[in-house]
């Protein structure tokens, strides 16, 4: 089960990008991979085009391995585990271990 959402603030806890945070892109599940917003960066060439219209070299975010990033603390901004607890009108919340705080 992925428990990393889009639009979550995420920490990255190993690789060349370790101790830099962002927001989650894209959740690719088919191979448990995450793309976060300005991490892993690589360069790509273009060519001329309406988008480009000088071609050249543009940073591009590549996807990431889901076990090297962690979800953010709200209130500490720290890496934190967190548990899955059902409410009474029957939804889903996601609960910091650390904190207490919903996610």
């Amino acid at each position: 089960m992925l428990r990393i959402k889009r639009d979550d603030k995420v920490i990255v806890i190993a690789g060349k990008d370790k101790g830099k945070t962002g927001k989650v892109i894209k959740v690719v599940t088919a191979k448990n991979q995450v793309v976060v917003e300005n991490v892993n960066l690589v360069k790509k060439a273009v060519k001329k085009s309406d988008q480009y219209p000088t071609g050249g070299f543009i940073d591009v975010e590549r996807p990431v391995h889901i076990s090297n990033v962690m979800l953010a603390d709200g209130k500490t901004n720290k890496p934190a585990r967190f548990k899955a607890n059902v409410l009474k009108d029957g939804s889903k919340v996601r609960i910091s271990k650390k904190s207490g705080e919903t996610i």
